[in-house]
């Protein structure tokens, strides 16, 4: 959908709402994380038993306004936005709909009131509000290095799967019911939480070659945790290699001072303030 005309009080309402370049907008960004981050307190503490037993009311209507403040916000941005469509899908639009459904969805389904702690990725927009969104563009790279090591994570995690269940399975048969590995999953899990070196200890084996296997796979462990690190950061790495090239195929020599500018959206030279030549192309010279 195209973008839409908008009323004078419109514009001034999306002006404050989304935009951070006049006080009012910074004020108004500022004063809704704190009021996120009160709200996410407010959902933390009564998780509490002890402290929802005294000030369970408290919390209740905590909530509930909070909520109401939250989803006037969100009707507002629809509202004043000029183009709705684009608001409602994207990121930030869905964020600032999930903040609010889980309040709505208790009435019916009280377990999900404890998703509306998913409001502290509401708090994304302080990047905006402080100009820190060039540390997006490295959380960016970060994303797509995760993507682009999808494959290599997934064959990794397959192999974990198949120790797993190896080991699994040869503690079911050496210890057996009697020990506490009464069967094939309850084995495999202990499997898991041994070569993850996590261990909680609820189930252990007591035979020599039960602690033989074991031992086994706490090495195995330690020698594995590290691949998913290292298959990441060879994707980082040459992300980063591939962008430092790309920039320095669109720096440029000043044809004044011969000075490099590296920066492809600069016009001019930083040293002596002569207009560059564009970005891939290459500096004209007198025809003889």
């Amino acid at each position: 959908m195209s973008h839409r005309e908008q009323t004078p009080l419109q514009l001034k309402c999306y002006e404050v709402i989304f935009g951070t370049e006049t006080p009012a907008g910074k004020w108004f960004d500022l004063a809704l994380i704190a009021i996120i981050i009160a709200s996410v307190i407010v959902i933390m503490l009564d998780s509490i038993v002890s402290l929802d037993a005294s000030y369970g009311d408290l919390f209740f209507r905590l909530e509930w306004l909070f909520t109401l403040l939250f989803t006037v916000e969100y009707l507002a941005r629809i509202w004043c936005t000029p183009n709705r469509r684009a608001y409602v899908l994207s990121l930030y639009g869905v964020v600032d709909l999930l903040a609010v459904l889980p309040t709505y969805l208790s009435i019916f389904l009280p377990q999900t009131a404890p998703l509306l702690i998913i409001r502290l990725l509401r708090i994304l927009r302080i990047f905006r509000v402080l100009r820190l969104l060039t540390l997006l563009n490295e959380a960016n790279d970060l994303a797509a290095a995760l993507q682009r090591s999808g494959r290599k994570i997934f064959v990794f995690f397959t192999v974990m799967m198949i120790l797993a269940t190896i080991f699994g399975c040869l503690l079911y048969v050496i210890e057996g019911p009697g020990n506490g590995f009464d069967d094939i999953p309850t084995s495999v899990y202990w499997a898991i939480v041994t070569i993850t070196t996590v261990g909680y200890g609820d189930v252990t084996p007591v035979t020599t070659a039960g602690r033989a296997v074991s031992a086994a796979g706490m090495l195995v462990g330690y020698a594995i945790i590290a691949v998913p690190t290292g298959i990441i950061t060879a994707e980082l790495t040459m992300a980063q290699q591939i962008k430092k090239q790309r920039l320095a195929m669109l720096a440029r020599n000043c044809t004044n001072c011969s000075t490099v500018e590296p920066d492809p959206d600069a016009h001019y030279c930083r040293a002596c303030g002569s207009q560059l030549p564009r970005p891939g192309h290459a500096p004209e010279t007198e025809k003889s």
